[in-house]
């Protein structure tokens, strides 16, 4: 039987020297942070891929989750049966697409770490079939920048890669992410430079006639990216194992994922009629949304107790779900 990511990677890495892995998630950490594309394979090595997959496996597959709930919501994810999970590493956001497409057939991982792939293989033996029987393949990404294409699949998906890569090189993937399959994900850290990542990515899929599903209810320019010190972004919460957090140094059982994210189909398909950007503010009487319109701007939307049918659904909105304007139909 097919057990959770957390459960296989408790599986794979129990026995694993926690001081090595401690000192190698810090030196992680170190590289992540410093916001320049690194120079060599970060995941050099057995013990570094084995703490990548133990401090950021589960972190990435809570992020992916969120946002594959926002496709399932908008039926972009009838009719996937191939993946193609790109800079895959260890294969959080392949976890992530099996968890949410009971029908996946078959599932291919490419990433510039052997020593990531191999640790991602062990640990998808414990996943459902998709997976246990996934393609592990070495690839240098530079090589799309020279032509090279991608393997073909119904859905292609780059989580935590793109604000990695050199720029000259971030184009071209998108690119080929965009020739390999007619749905693309991109997922990236919810910070400015992952966001500046994820909509650069937006902006060159709408430039090639592709639309928006998520998060945007458009295809126009982002109001979010207009506002000095303001990003677009959203969270994810996760459990943390007794591992992570002895790896992150961490006291609390949770972790908040912060992420930003573009979802774009080659065929269109209806948007959400609009996006909550921030978490709501409820006052006695009252919801205080931001959200993202289909007109293109991002503004209030004040729903009291008046108006009862949307107040209740205000209430039970979050960060990060549709939501639909005033006079615009049913509330989400």
């Amino acid at each position: 039987m097919p057990v959770p990511l957390t459960r296989a990677l408790d599986a794979v890495l129990d026995g694993t020297d926690t001081v090595a892995l401690q000192r190698a998630t810090a030196r992680l950490v170190e590289v992540y942070r410093s916001g320049a594309p690194p120079s060599a394979q970060v995941l050099g090595d057995p013990v570094t891929a084995a703490a990548y997959a133990a401090y950021r496996m589960p972190a990435t597959h809570a992020a992916v989750s969120r946002v594959l709930r926002e496709a399932d919501r908008q039926g972009v994810l009838g009719g996937v049966r191939r993946l193609v999970d790109v800079g895959g590493g260890t294969g959080a956001a392949a976890w992530a697409v099996a968890d949410a497409v009971p029908g996946l057939g078959s599932v291919t991982v490419l990433d510039g770490s052997a020593d990531a792939l191999a640790l991602g293989r062990r640990i998808a033996r414990n996943g459902p079939e998709a997976l246990s029987t996934a393609t592990w393949t070495l690839a240098d990404l530079a090589r799309v920048a020279s032509g090279a294409r991608l393997p073909s699949g119904d859905l292609a998906t780059l989580s935590y890669v793109l604000g990695e890569l050199p720029a000259d090189l971030r184009a071209p993937v998108v690119d080929a992410l965009r020739d390999a399959a007619p749905r693309v994900l991109v997922v990236e850290p919810g910070t400015p430079r992952g966001f500046a990542a994820v909509l650069a990515a937006r902006e060159r899929l709408l430039a090639a006639g592709w639309h928006v599903v998520a998060p945007c209810p458009h295809g126009l320019g982002c109001p979010v990216a207009t506002r000095d010190g303001d990003w677009c972004h959203f969270s994810a919460r996760l459990d943390r194992t007794a591992l992570h957090r002895r790896l992150k140094g961490a006291a609390l059982g949770h972790e908040d994922e912060k992420h930003s994210y573009v979802l774009a189909v080659r065929d269109p398909v209806p948007p959400a009629p609009g996006r909550v950007l921030r978490h709501p503010l409820t006052r006695k009487g009252l919801v205080r949304l931001q959200v993202c319109q289909a007109d293109g701007t991002a503004a209030p939307d004040t729903v009291t107790r008046r108006d009862r049918e949307r107040y209740r659904a205000a209430r039970d909105v979050r960060w990060g779900d549709p939501w639909r304007p005033p006079g615009d139909g049913a509330a989400t």
